[in-house]
């Protein structure tokens, strides 16, 4: 089984620097970036499964960033990081598509059951697409 490709987005060095670590141990490929614009240029230059994102961060906010990757039509699945008072945020990015959200401190292993629900729904997601292409190119050829 292919190891699932992960992108963590916060501006917290120590904890994307902890997590990252975390990640890796337990099979991951993590890719961590410290920004909105910069998780955009990442995702735009390589595939992920799923992206955690922050919400809280300078400049261009989780909401923001979301929107925007949104734009790009990736299917790459989101998982979002919020602290205890931004539920409601947390909920504003469900209704953009993230796939789910965790409050800060989170605890490893609900986070790794939520990123492996979501490489689940992202592969699903690709099958569906594929399936989808496959059969629109037998009925063109009808």
């Amino acid at each position: 089984m292919q190891r699932a490709r992960i992108l963590l987005v916060d501006d917290e060095v120590e904890f994307t620097e902890t997590m990252k670590r975390l990640l890796e141990h337990r099979g991951y490929e993590v890719t961590a970036v410290d920004s909105g614009p910069n998780a955009i240029k990442a995702i735009g230059e390589s595939k992920y499964d799923v992206m955690v994102l922050d919400l809280k961060m300078p400049g261009m906010d989780g909401i923001a960033t979301l929107k925007e990757i949104n734009k790009l039509q990736l299917q790459t699945q989101t998982l979002v990081l919020t602290g205890h008072g931004a539920i409601s945020t947390a909920l504003e990015a469900q209704k953009l598509g993230a796939y789910d959200y965790l409050t800060k401190p989170c605890d490893i292993d609900e986070l790794i059951e939520k990123l492996e629900a979501a490489k689940k729904e992202s592969e699903n997601n690709n099958k569906k697409r594929s399936l989808l292409g496959t059969l629109t190119k037998g009925l063109r050829k009808k």
